[in-house]
């Protein structure tokens, strides 16, 4: 494990796995916990270097109070790549592929590709309705429930059903994992001000774009309209809900290992 401090003094927790092949950076959807890619790390950490970051204000990192942004996180995860100066593949989930969008739009980061996994680029009217109501949940300190719904948001109905006990635990521990809670809400709604759609034709760098065939937190509708403003990119979809990269790693794994040895 390391950290990386931002200019503002924020320690931002990161980890690598892999001693071989191209760098690859995974960033976590709003979670923000890099754990989140657990399946994903294991089935990749022997052909890749991986870099798994967690976002400010969440995970292992510190979770200041203030403003919280999209840019100020894609700033953190760039400081972290700095540090390495040389190539990385991008891979980023949900408000990853945002972060993943800036960091192809406003940082010179040697990206070779970007992978931007069930994300958007423009809130539309059921977003920006959704995610309002995400974060007066955590305003009003109702952590359990925004936890559970998150579940329904993130994993198909046979998901839920076989890991009943360990999203059980993970509603338990909602109000130690969430806090401080304002944060948490910050962070949910710094989401409703990403708007790069109309940027999006000037990234040049090779794209794919997942998209979940029953994700009904960000539809796949959403990830369409990010493919088709980035020229050439592909779009691909597969099997799962929002959060296909933790239920089905293995389906995950391989687009990322397919698209890298593409280029």
């Amino acid at each position: 494990m390391a950290t990386y401090t931002a200019p503002d003094g924020c320690r931002i927790h990161y980890e690598t796995f892999g001693e071989t092949g191209p760098r690859v950076l995974l960033i976590p959807g709003l979670g923000g916990d890099g754990r989140f890619w657990g399946g994903v790390v294991q089935r990749l950490q022997a052909e890749f270097r991986l870099v798994v970051a967690d976002h400010r204000g969440a995970g292992r990192s510190d979770r200041p109070p203030g403003d919280y942004s999209i840019p100020r996180v894609a700033a953190d995860v760039a400081g972290i790549v700095h540090q390495w100066d040389e190539p990385v593949h991008v891979v980023g989930h949900s408000t990853g592929g945002a972060i993943a969008q800036v960091l192809a739009l406003d940082h010179d980061i040697k990206g070779l590709s970007y992978t931007i996994s069930s994300s958007w680029a423009r809130s539309d009217a059921r977003f920006r309705t959704l995610f309002m109501a995400r974060a007066e949940m955590l305003e009003a300190g109702q952590a359990e429930t925004y936890q559970r719904l998150t579940h329904i948001f993130g994993h198909t109905s046979a998901w839920l059903t076989a890991h009943a006990a360990e999203l059980d635990a993970a509603v338990a521990n909602a109000p130690r994992n969430l806090a401080p809670l304002d944060v948490s809400a910050l962070r949910v709604r710094m989401l409703l001000d990403h708007d790069r759609l109309a940027d999006l034709s000037r990234i040049r760098f090779p794209v794919q774009v997942i998209a979940a065939v029953d994700d009904i937190l960000t539809p796949p509708e959403l990830s369409s309209a990010v493919a088709t403003a980035i020229p050439g990119a592909e779009f691909v979809t597969v099997p799962g809900a929002h959060f296909h990269p933790l239920a089905e790693p293995d389906s995950f794994s391989s687009e990322i290992r397919r698209f890298i040895a593409k280029l």
